[in-house]
């Protein structure tokens, strides 16, 4: 059981939230949480840190299954069955509650963080993999705030988007606070970083994907605008919207109309509303 704060691993775990630079450099993220774990695909988990707290309490959980301690059947005794389970087939390190709380990211910890290896994304062979068939891409543009970012992936999910392009200028997909908020979709839709956004969009267009700016000029609506199965939609920064140039290579602009003296909508609000209008059967 690692006890102290000093510890090189503890000290690298906090290193790893706070960092986007150690992030980049060790090719690794952290998620918090049983649900984050549990998500988790075995074969990318490289540390797992359980709290003696949470460890004590799964072990009372498998003697209840194994009779010695009632067994209501909750779903809090199942999910840590489940949690015992994936435990079981993974090496993990117990730590004292007080160095788990030093560790941990957020307010009230649940007990388990998981160090995960990031994947290499490659735009190309994302195109190669869906050649000819349907495709959804977001674009983002200079995306700050971490939630909106996991907001957006998320719903990308939820709205059968199949990756995330965006600008270097956009928040750390690793960060802490956007893993969480993807509640685990982070782990199903690829998020790939351009170095070059308007490069990267003329090889969308030039596969045959249509893009879509969201833009208060537009002069459709989005859900009077008509999509193909390929196609593209983009959303920029919280408080300048898309660049001119950005905004320049799209196939056509499209709006959120509005009521009220309300100009425009929360970034991943407005990604919501295009995401699944432009996904609807």
């Amino acid at each position: 059981m690692i006890t102290s704060n000093g510890n090189s691993r503890i000290r690298n775990i906090i290193q790893l939230n706070n960092s986007s630079k150690a992030r980049h450099e060790q090719k690794v993220f952290t998620a918090e949480g049983i649900k984050m774990f549990m998500e988790a695909p075995c074969l990318r988990i490289r540390e797992v840190f359980v709290s003696e707290e949470l460890e004590s309490k799964i072990t009372d959980v498998i003697q209840g299954r194994a009779g010695h301690v009632d067994k209501d059947g909750s779903k809090d005794m199942e999910s840590m069955i489940k949690l015992s389970d994936k435990l079981s087939k993974i090496q993990y390190e117990t730590v004292s509650s007080n160095v788990f709380k030093h560790m941990a990211d957020t307010v009230t910890p649940q007990g388990i963080i998981t160090v995960i290896e990031a994947e290499k994304r490659d735009t190309a062979k994302i195109l190669e993999l869906h050649d000819g068939g349907d495709l959804h891409i977001l674009i983002l543009e200079g995306i700050q705030d971490p939630g909106n970012l996991g907001t957006m992936l998320r719903t990308a999910e939820g709205a059968g988007y199949d990756f995330i392009l965006a600008d270097r200028n956009t928040a750390d997909v690793y960060n802490p606070k956007v893993i969480r908020s993807t509640m685990g979709s982070i782990f199903r839709v690829p998020v790939i970083y351009s170095s070059n956004l308007l490069k990267d969009i003329e090889g969308l267009k030039n596969a045959g994907i249509r893009i879509y700016a969201a833009h208060l000029k537009g002069e459709k609506t989005y859900d009077e605008a008509e999509y193909p199965g390929r196609m593209a939609v983009m959303i920029g920064n919280e408080g300048r919207g898309l660049s001119d140039d950005i905004t320049n290579m799209a196939d056509e602009c499209i709006r959120i109309p509005m009521k009220g003296q309300v100009e425009s909508l929360n970034a991943a609000v407005a990604a919501a509303l295009l995401m699944f209008g432009s996904s609807r059967a």
